[in-house]
C-alpha cells in the first residue's frame, strides 16, 4: 500500500468507533484521497464506513477528478436524480441498513446536508469526523514536511527581496507594498497567497490582522509584514500547504530606542519559546516560555494573542501553542511560533516562524533574517 491516501483511509478506519464516517468537501476529504473541492449546493460525499470499502457520492460532473482518487467505488448522479438513495445504498452495501447506523460527519457540513442524512431511515449522528482524522492530520508525514519546507523558503526568499529593498519602501502604501509582496510570492515558486497579507506601518502595526490601506511608509517607522504562499506537493492528488512567516522591519531609517527595546523582546521571546519545542512538551508551555520573557519585560498586558497555531492543509489549526493547551508535542507536529508586543497608537512587533518537531527538538521552516 504506498499510494499515502490509501494509508490514510485505513488508518482512519481502525480509528472508527462508529459505524463510518460522513465528509463533505474540506481539508479533511482532501487528506484522505487528495481530492480538493469547495462545498456546494449539490451533495458530494465521502462515505468511509468501519467495514468495507469507502466511497464517494457525487455529481457526475466530478467523474474525472475522482477517478484520480483511490476511492474505485464512486456513486454519481446528475441534476434531477436524488443523492441521498445513493448514500442509502452505500451504506447497505457496507451492512449498515439496522437501527441506528452511527455516523461522525465533517464538522463543517452544511446543515441542509446533515438534515438530509438525518432524515434517512435508521441514521443517527454519533459525532464529528475531526475525533478520528485531526489525529491523522496533526502529525505530518515527509510528503508533508517536503511542501511545508518549500512553502518556508518561497516566503524566505519574499522576506529577503523585500528587506533588500530598504529605503525604496518609503514612500509607498501599504497597500502597494502587500500587493508586491502578493506577486513575488507566485513569481517565488507559489501558486498563490495563502491568506491575507498583512503590511502595518507604524501605529497600525499595533493590529495584529491590521488590512492594509492607502498608509504611506515613513522611513525608520515599524513596519509588520506577514504572509506567505501555497505550494502544491510532489505526491499524487491535489493537496496544497502554505508558508506564514512575519516579520518587522524599519526601512530607509534608524528607528527608535523604544521600538529597538520592543523589537529585541520578542526576538527573545521567540527564541525562547523555539528552545523549548521538543516531544513531550506541552503546547501551554511553549506558550509560557514566550510569555514569560514579555511579561518579565513589563509588557505582558500588550501580548493580546497565543503564541502559535498549526499548519498543514489550513493556515489555522491544531496544535494551538496557548496557555491551557496541554496537549503534549509530539514529532512530525508543524506550528507557528509568533509572539508580538503591540503599543495602541503607537508600534507593533511580530516575529514569525514555522516549526516541526524532531525527535530531539525542532527544526525551523524559516530563516530568512529576524532582524529589523
Amino acid at each position: 500500500m504506498s499510494d499515502p491516501f490509501e494509508r490514510r483511509l485505513a488508518a482512519c478506519r481502525e480509528r472508527l468507533v462508529a459505524d463510518a464516517l460522513v465528509l463533505s468537501p474540506g481539508p479533511n476529504l482532501t487528506y484522505l484521497t487528495g481530492f480538493a473541492e469547495s462545498p456546494s449546493e449539490r451533495h458530494l460525499f465521502l462515505i468511509v464506513p468501519r467495514e468495507g470499502e469507502p466511497a464517494f457520492v457525487a455529481p457526475r460532473m466530478y467523474a474525472a477528478e475522482l477517478a484520480e482518487t483511490p476511492v474505485a467505488d464512486r456513486r454519481l448522479y446528475g441534476d434531477g436524480e436524488e443523492p441521498t438513495a445513493l448514500v442509502e445504498s452505500v451504506l447497505a452495501d457496507s451492512g449498515l441498513a439496522g437501527d441506528p447506523t452511527r455516523l461522525l460527519v465533517e464538522d463543517r457540513m452544511w446543515a441542509r446536508f446533515t438534515e438530509d442524512l438525518r432524515s434517512l431511515p435508521g441514521i443517527r449522528i454519533d459525532g464529528l469526523a475531526s475525533a478520528i482524522v485531526e489525529p491523522l492530520r496533526i502529525r505530518k508525514d515527509e510528503a508533508e514536511l517536503a511542501a511545508l519546507r518549500r512553502a518556508g523558503r518561497v516566503a524566505d526568499r519574499v522576506a529577503s527581496e523585500i528587506r533588500e529593498r530598504g529605503e525604496g519602501v518609503v514612500g509607498t502604501t501599504e497597500r502597494d507594498l502587500a500587493r508586491e509582496v502578493d506577486r513575488l510570492l507566485v513569481e517565488e515558486g507559489g501558486l498563490e497567497p495563502a491568506f491575507g497579507t498583512v503590511v502595518a506601518a507604524g501605529e497600525n502595526g499595533s493590529r495584529p490582522h491590521h488590512g492594509p490601506g492607502d498608509r504611506e511608509i515613513r522611513a525608520g517607522e515599524p513596519v509588520v509584514m506577514d504572509f506567505g504562499a501555497f505550494v502544491g506537493w510532489d505526491g499524487p492528488g491535489g493537496p496544497q500547504y502554505p508558508g506564514d512567516q512575519t516579520r518587522t522591519v524599519a526601512f530607509g531609517g534608524e528607528p527608535t530606542p523604544d521600538y529597538r527595546k520592543v523589537h529585541e523582546v520578542v526576538a527573545r521571546a521567540q527564541e525562547a519559546a523555539v528552545e523549548r519545542v521538543e516531544p513531550g512538551v506541552a503546547a501551554s508551555d511553549v506558550d509560557r516560555a514566550a510569555r514569560d520573557v514579555i511579561e518579565e519585560a513589563g509588557y505582558g498586558d500588550a501580548f493580546v494573542h497565543r503564541t502559535g497555531h498549526g499548519v498543514g492543509l489550513e493556515v489555522h489549526e491544531p496544535p494551538y501553542i496557548a496557555a491551557g493547551n496541554d496537549r503534549r508535542l509530539e514529532e512530525g507536529m508543524v506550528f507557528s511560533v509568533e509572539p508580538g508586543i503591540y503599543l495602541e497608537g503607537e508600534f507593533g512587533v511580530r516575529i514569525e516562524d514555522l516549526v516541526v518537531v524532531t525527535d530531539e527538538g525542532c527544526e525551523r521552516l524559516n530563516d530568512s533574517p529576524r532582524g529589523w
